[in-house]
């Protein structure tokens, strides 16, 4: 792991006191404080990091000396080794917090589920999915408010789509994305076999008014009749929207709620949340090349995870990660210590990207 020297903490700590005295400074305009203040609560958990490391290496330093006196030798050397312990955990807390942080992390994000290979079973799959979401979420603290959604007639869904909004949603569930697959012996299997379906997952993040600025001339939008499945729930004016960005052929199409304007603003909403998935992608792309990180490719087409209900397990692929808890895990709280372990190696594979 690269080392962070000590003229890169002093300037750490340095910038940290800068702020804190301009904020002091007497007849501050309003605008001027709440944007020193915002820098402040950036730096301020990196110069706490850096404090810690600069204290611990201070008494290595000091416990050398000490060791010099036949006295003190013993007790410096166990202080010594003690300090040598804390002290890497220290300096990669530090680093990990001087890593260029995703600009999204801190933004909600459209979870998409789509039912794969596998027919009803797939649908069926996708709705356990969908339940698995809403229940860590819940857990987190999060609201998961869905966009549109079109059930299988046997259960489960077809599609659906989700808006999640609390705090580092997009964080913790952009590793996420990618293909999903399941074995097991479906319920309308009489002969007890296993089968293999899969379901789609995508994570975006949540776009802003600022972020895509959307052409009224750029549009295509469509409006017509809604109906439920199997004719019902049909209703009698054109409610349903269609909306075409023309310049990039995307297409939403909204029709839960019964009201137009509703149905054009949540199908807006997910197209400026695709739209601006599509520009970070670009700017991804033209930073790193081909590459893909093992964890953080996104990459709709991966299989990156398997649900074995005969053997009771869950595999991420990704990470060669097997935990036989899948009940858990499909009933949300299990869900965290995939998520945790999938952290833990996007930020393992960024450290070790430093070094070379």
């Amino acid at each position: 792991m690269t080392r962070i020297s000590a003229e890169r903490i002093a300037q750490i700590e340095a910038r940290r006191d800068e702020l804190q005295n301009a904020m002091a400074a007497p007849n501050l305009a309003a605008d001027a404080f709440v944007k020193l203040s915002k820098d402040y609560a950036e730096i301020e958990p990196v110069a706490a990091a850096a404090s810690e490391v600069r204290r611990l290496r201070s008494e290595l330093e000091a416990l050398g000396a000490m060791a010099e006196d036949a006295e003190l030798r013993d007790m410096a050397a166990e202080e010594a080794e003690e300090i040598r312990r804390l002290l890497p955990e220290a300096e990669r807390a530090l680093a990990l917090k001087l890593l260029p942080r995703d600009s999204a992390d801190d933004r909600p994000a459209m979870l998409e589920i789509r039912a794969g290979t596998g027919g009803d079973e797939a649908a069926l799959f996708a709705g356990d999915l969908l339940r698995m979401y809403q229940r860590y979420a819940e857990e987190q603290g999060w609201r998961v408010e869905l966009i549109s959604a079109s059930p299988s007639d046997v259960g489960g869904f077809k599609e659906v789509v989700a808006s999640v909004t609390g705090q580092s949603v997009f964080a913790k569930l952009k590793f996420e994305s990618g293909v999903h697959r399941v074995q097991r012996v479906p319920v309308t299997e009489s002969g007890g076999r296993i089968h293999t379906s899969a379901a789609t997952v995508a994570v975006l993040p949540e776009a802003e008014d600022v972020d895509v600025q959307i052409n009224d001339a750029d549009l295509r939008i469509d409006v017509y009749r809604s109906s439920g499945p199997g004719g019902q729930s049909v209703n009698t004016t054109d409610s349903a929207v269609r909306i075409t960005h023309l310049p990039t052929g995307l297409v939403v199409i909204q029709q839960d709620e019964k009201s137009q304007h509703k149905n054009k603003a949540k199908a807006l909403k997910v197209l400026r949340t695709r739209l601006y998935e599509m520009e970070r992608s670009r700017l991804a792309d033209e930073r790193a090349g081909a590459r893909r990180s093992m964890v953080g490719s996104g990459d709709r087409s991966e299989r990156i995870r398997t649900y074995n209900f005969p053997q009771g397990r869950v595999t991420d692929h990704r990470i060669n990660l097997t935990l036989h808890r899948l009940p858990e895990i499909l009933a949300g709280p299990g869900l965290g210590e995939l998520v945790e372990a999938l952290i833990a190696e996007d930020e393992s594979e960024r450290l070790a990207s430093l070094d070379t």
